[in-house]
């Protein structure tokens, strides 16, 4: 079993395109793999350690950023930027808190709430809606001043509200009684009952605002550092389904927020919002704690998505780090982190014996600003204005000598790259729809409820006859991706019509 998984993620690792990589990932599953579902609003309580534990995150304990970001930009030129800012990001906030009016913006209530529930959902909105128009404004102020000595943000990429999706395996899970059980049954797997088990995860975020550019940042600690053993990764040795987390059968996705392609292609700041602590119970009192799992989710969920655009997956390791900035705000309260990618292998064995760790560092929550009466703001903290100049500050470099691809191929890297017409378009076709997550046309099969009852566990119906795939001992479930019928080719588009049967079906390019 284990040589037939690492002959799978070599055939993974040997296809030259990045469509075609997340084509073959999904291959095995008609309908989808069955996957633990984490969106970016929802934060369980105490998960903290279940969000290490299946990125594989150290989080530095002393809060702050690293110390490159001292040297990054002189305390002379950072003081003169944020007084040449302070003005414009002063009007910027007391014209979304005070005069920009919004009740056009609300969307009406698809049925009616009660007046505290109402209350409450128009709260989070409007801190939504303030939250992102004030970080568009910001990082549009911020681009106007910083662009003319700082190329790098003249040639980056900005991109609001991106789709941002990325999908990986974790190890390590106990499993459940109803694998157990099937172990037991087979003579050949009764010494693995208490194995654990991998889990497909599939997270989906919702970031603000993304800034991209052609070369990636550089690194904050060397590759050979991060196998330190005082980076400790601490252990969740419970299936996610405790924490609250619900598992849903989808085709695995990595999508962070641009499609194949695009130039710029490494991220260097990403903003999100956090207006889910509106609606967080006061007696968890884990604001920070909440923060820090929204981050290591996020940060480490982009940098993986393009990771798999230069070639690798979650089963073949990057070869170089990776790093990232992010932000989380509410428009008031300011939380920075920094992110360093260093393996993505977390399936198997490799949850505990992968000797490399991915970094966190992270900073205390921050005020912007203390209040706003009279229409003034009051205690403007300059600190989070500094913090977040050198994250754009912070220029990216190209990697010399350093192969970004080295598992995709030399000419064709893309599928745009492929020369043959039909190819080309069915492949790019075929990918665009596996990554909309659309449903099939036919419905899913089931066991119905009635079915369990009367045919499964009481054996009433003896008489009736069999029609569903379960009664016949088919797993339906796995059926592969390329278990379909072609396409029919009408006759008067065939090469040779005149012949009926070659050409009936058309061609399908699947990796």
């Amino acid at each position: 079993m284990k040589r037939k998984k690492e002959a799978w993620y070599d055939t993974i690792k040997n296809i030259g395109t990045v469509e075609e990589k997340q084509i073959k990932i999904n291959m095995p599953r008609y309908y989808g793999w069955n996957s633990l579902i984490i969106k970016e609003h929802v934060i369980p309580y105490n998960s903290l350690s279940h969000a290490q534990h299946c990125t594989r995150t150290h989080i530095v304990n002393e809060s702050g950023l690293p110390a490159y970001y001292n040297n990054i930009i002189s305390n002379e030129e950072l003081d003169s930027i944020v007084q040449a800012i302070k003005n414009d990001i002063e009007n910027s906030i007391i014209f979304e808190y005070c005069f920009r009016r919004r009740e056009c913006e609300m969307e009406p209530d698809e049925f009616p709430l009660e007046e505290n529930v109402k209350a409450l959902d128009n709260k989070v909105k409007m801190e939504e809606m303030i939250s992102k128009a004030l970080i568009h404004r910001i990082n549009r102020t911020i681009l106007v001043h910083l662009a003319r000595k700082n190329l790098h943000l003249l040639h980056a990429e900005v991109d609001f509200e991106p789709r941002l999706e990325a999908s990986w395996v974790m190890g390590g899970i106990p499993p459940p009684n109803k694998i157990r059980k099937f172990r037991e049954s087979l003579d050949f797997l009764k010494e693995t009952v208490d194995d654990p088990m991998n889990l497909n995860v599939q997270y989906i975020g919702q970031p603000v605002l993304h800034l991209r550019h052609k070369h990636p940042l550089r690194e904050i600690i060397p590759l050979s550092e991060c196998e330190n053993p005082a980076l400790d990764v601490p252990t969740f040795d419970f299936h996610p389904k405790v924490l609250a987390y619900f598992m849903e059968r989808r085709h695995l996705t990595n999508i962070p927020g641009f499609w194949p392609g695009d130039k710029n292609e490494f991220g260097l700041l990403s903003y999100h919002n956090c207006t889910h602590l509106q609606t967080r119970p006061e007696a968890f009192n884990d604001t920070s704690t909440a923060l820090t799992v929204q981050a290591i989710l996020a940060s480490y969920s982009w940098l993986l998505s393009q990771a798999c655009y230069q070639g690798f997956s979650t089963f073949n390791d990057i070869t170089y780090p990776l790093t990232t900035q992010t932000v989380i705000t509410n428009g008031q309260l300011w939380s920075f982190f920094v992110y360093q990618l260093n393996t993505t292998l977390t399936h198997s064995e490799h949850v505990d014996e992968n000797p490399k760790r991915n970094i966190c560092w992270i900073t205390e929550p921050m005020k912007l600003f203390d209040k706003i009466e009279d229409e003034k703001v009051h205690g403007l903290n300059e600190e989070v204005l500094k913090t977040l100049i050198k994250f754009y500050v912070n220029a990216p470099e190209e990697r010399i000598d350093v192969n970004l691809k080295p598992y995709l191929g030399q000419s064709v890297k893309l599928v745009a790259d492929i020369e043959h017409d039909e190819k080309r378009n069915w492949l790019e076709t075929r990918y665009k729809h596996i990554v909309s997550n659309r449903p099939k046309h036919r419905r899913i099969p089931e066991i119905y409820d009635w079915q369990r009852i009367y045919l499964l566990k009481h054996k009433t119906r003896p008489l009736d006859k069999k029609r569903e795939p379960w009664q016949f001992g088919i797993n339906m479930f796995k059926r592969t991706l390329d278990d379909h019928q072609p396409a029919y080719i009408p006759r008067c588009l065939r090469k040779n019509p005149k012949k009926r049967s070659i050409g009936r079906w058309a061609k399908t390019y699947y990796p």
